[in-house]
């Protein structure tokens, strides 16, 4: 859909670049940019900006960033934007990184460092006085960090201490991932500042602050132990050293000049209350350097820029080159949201063209391929997810390469089975770790196959404490619609078929249980027309459906109408909203967390409120969408994670942990991976797509023999 997309707009551009080639007189190339697809609109703005001003442009669109750096590897794509993470993910795709040939071509710099080799380097700082003479000497003093989790002031000095022979054992197997990192940290040094979420899971964190206490001791609020604290950060670790108490801080080298009052790069000496000579650099070798003006710093290690990947197909660089830049100085002089988003520039950088370099290569000459790579649990130590079909397997492969370049540990390995049962078979006989079933199946993985509920999706407001979703019917205020049975004969919108139960499952129980049709097969003649995406197209369940009403192509509408995933307008819980006020259809069903999203968002048709609609109850009459908790078809359970009960709580933890620290990742930044949402064109693929996170389940949650009950009430599929 979206290549097509960018055909079509092509298209209606070429005369306008022509034109703007011939202004000035020269032919210029154009290379294809491919971005994630959230900000498809964004570069639609971009190439009609960039055309007009004679720097033409393509674009493609991927799933993510991560289907980006695979199409520029597949050359369906000239460049792509990344962070080095995305760099590593390159290197290491062991089908396309030697087919590929990728190349970072330009860096993503600062105007204050425009010239600098790398975005920040990682140093250690000590009172110039301490006696110290090598790495071991560093035990029992008193760290400053930036905080749990970054890296100078984490990953760095762990990985690097590590690999020095400095920490205890990090290999436990008794232990998480992350608990073997802190109880490392906390037995090298006496006391420390590290301040942040030390795990997603509220229970677990808390714990581990507790047990390794001494590594809050130097922060403000000790007892807390989070941000905000003036002794966290770059500075604050500086802070730290300086006036409570510390003998060395980690952090960055523009934040040691800064605080000393050094001059950088551009930028001239501002000077501060803070002596210079009364502090060094402490070296990975165990010697020190000078903090001046004039002495090149001793590094840990540094953080690579952002910058343009392109692959071997790319012959003219130098004029691709010409272009990003001549790209990101247009962005910003325009303040274009697709400068920020696209080329990830901001008031503050500037896209540098620089020397051609393998990504691996670029990694390691910043010393970060190690750090990336890092793995802090004994190596033999993985989380090992079982799915039962290939688009899970796709999916959770994905999600294991992408989450490991980003520090969620411990790795994820995919496992592929050929049914739910065989993966609760494989978990309960420790032959896999993790499973993911609906949340009807779980009372029966439990009593039959030792199964432990870990972890479930969650949906955002509208869903219940336990994230269950109640299925709501949903009309205009004033419509003639006053029950169910005022239904039939009318256009109805749904947020999905079949597997779908807000959009499908409950109103056909509903409908049943009223005596309105007797099976599901009614429900195409109980409605005069429907949009009930992943429906046979051409049928009246697809009547109402408008397909890809955005590409201005009839072709491309067409061939996208009733689709399963977002190229259908219509699709899901929003979807079924637009369907409504877009007058295509007079009654929708679906969740009450995509209705109460509206607000927030408000990007259905005419700038809607929840408030401009109204529920249609089940035993008759209406209501307003408040007082769902009387008026709604029935409660959706979530998805639930599943290990097994034999594991000590350790084990547990450390799931718990890896996979929560992925979704923390992806849904904060679906461009980067997509974790929730239609994969490769079908729908609910791992998770829902509607869910929006995860949370941990504790014993609190009881749920499980309403869900069941549920499941075969409302004839739930595995």
């Amino acid at each position: 859909m979206w290549c097509q997309k960018s055909i079509v707009i092509l298209a209606s551009l070429a005369a306008m670049m022509m034109t703007s080639n011939a202004a000035v007189g020269q032919s210029r190339l154009v290379f294809t940019l491919c971005i994630p697809e959230i900000y498809w609109k964004e570069c639609v703005q971009m190439m009609e900006d960039s055309a007009s001003k004679g720097i033409p442009i393509s674009c493609i669109s991927g799933r993510d960033r991560y289907e980006c750096v695979e199409k520029v590897g597949r050359k369906e794509a000239d460049v792509v934007a990344v962070d080095p993470e995305d760099m590593y993910l390159a290197a290491k795709d062991n089908e396309l990184a030697l087919k590929a040939g990728y190349n970072v071509v330009e860096q993503v710099r600062t105007k204050e460092e425009p010239d600098a080799a790398y975005r920040y380097e990682a140093v250690a700082v000590i009172h110039k006085d301490l006696d110290i003479n090598n790495v071991q000497g560093l035990r029992g003093l008193k760290s400053c960090h930036t905080g749990v989790g970054r890296n100078v002031g984490y990953k760095i000095p762990l990985t690097k201490l590590t690999a020095l022979s400095v920490l205890g054992n990090i290999n436990d197997p008794e232990y998480s991932a992350r608990e073997n990192e802190l109880r490392a940290l906390s037995s090298l040094f006496s006391e420390g500042c590290l301040v942040g979420t030390w795990s997603p899971d509220p229970a677990i964190n808390q714990r581990l602050k507790e047990t390794y206490s001494n590594m809050c001791a130097l922060c403000e609020k000790p007892e807390i132990c989070d941000y905000p604290d003036i002794y966290s950060g770059y500075e604050g670790a500086l802070r730290c050293l300086a006036h409570n108490g510390g003998n060395i801080a980690w952090t960055k080298v523009i934040y040691v000049k800064r605080f000393f009052g050094l001059p950088i790069g551009v930028t001239p000496a501002v000077p501060t209350n803070e002596d210079p000579s009364n502090y060094l650099y402490f070296c990975p070798d165990g010697t020190k350097v000078p903090i001046n003006a004039d002495t090149k710093p001793c590094t840990w290690a540094a953080r690579p820029w952002q910058g343009y990947m392109a692959n071997g197909g790319v012959n003219n660089i130098e004029a691709v080159q010409k272009e990003l830049t001549e790209l990101g100085q247009l962005g910003e002089k325009e303040k274009a949201a697709w400068w920020k988003d696209l080329l990830l520039l901001d008031e503050k950088t500037l896209a540098v063209a620089s020397s051609p370099i393998a990504p691996e290569q670029h990694l390691k000459n910043a010393k970060y391929l190690d750090v990336i790579e890092r793995n802090s649990g004994a190596p033999e130590r993985n989380a090992r997810w079982c799915v039962w079909t290939q688009n899970d397997l796709n999916k959770c492969r994905a999600l294991s390469r992408a989450a490991h370049s980003r520090d969620a540990r411990p790795r994820l390995i995919c496992l592929l089975e050929k049914t739910q049962d065989a993966c609760l078979v494989a978990v309960r006989d420790d032959g896999a770790d993790l499973v993911v079933v609906d949340g009807g199946s779980v009372l029966r993985a439990i009593t039959e196959f030792n199964a432990q509920p870990i972890i479930s999706e969650i949906y955002g407001s509208g869903s219940t404490k336990y994230s269950e979703r109640p299925a709501v019917v949903v009309v205009k205020k004033g419509s003639p619609i006053k029950a169910l049975a005022d239904l039939r004969g009318k256009r109805s919108c749904h947020s999905g078929y079949q597997d779908d139960f807000a959009g499908w499952l409950a109103p056909v129980h509903a409908l049943k249980k009223a005596n309105l049709i007797t099976s599901e097969e009614d429900l195409t003649e109980f409605f005069d027309g429907s949009c009930a995406p992943g429906a046979q197209p051409g049928s009246k369940l697809c009547q109402q459906c408008v397909g890809n009403i955005a590409s201005n192509d009839d072709k491309v509408t067409e061939a996208t109408k009733c689709k399963p995933n977002e190229a259908e307008a219509f699709k899901g819980g929003q979807g079924a909203i637009k369907c409504l006020t877009s007058d295509k259809g007079d009654v929708a069903f679906l969740p009450l967390p995509a209705l109460m999203e509206i607000d927030k968002k408000n990007e259905t048709e005419g700038g809607v409120k929840t408030s401009d609609f109204m529920l249609v109850c089940p035993d008759g009459g209406l209501a307003p969408v408040k007082e769902w908790s009387r008026c709604n078809l029935g409660l959706e359970p979530p998805r639930i994670i599943l290990s097994s009960a034999g594991k000590t709580v350790h084990a547990l933890d450390e799931l718990k942990h890896g996979v929560l620290a992925a979704s923390t990742i992806y849904s904060k930044k679906p461009d980067l991976l997509r974790l929730f949402g239609s994969w490769g064109g079908h729908p609910n693929v791992l998770f829902k797509d509607d869910a929006t996170n995860l949370i941990s389940v504790d014993n609190s949650w009881t749920q499980w023999n309403t869900w069941a009950t549920t499941k075969a009430d409302y004839k739930i599929k595995a």
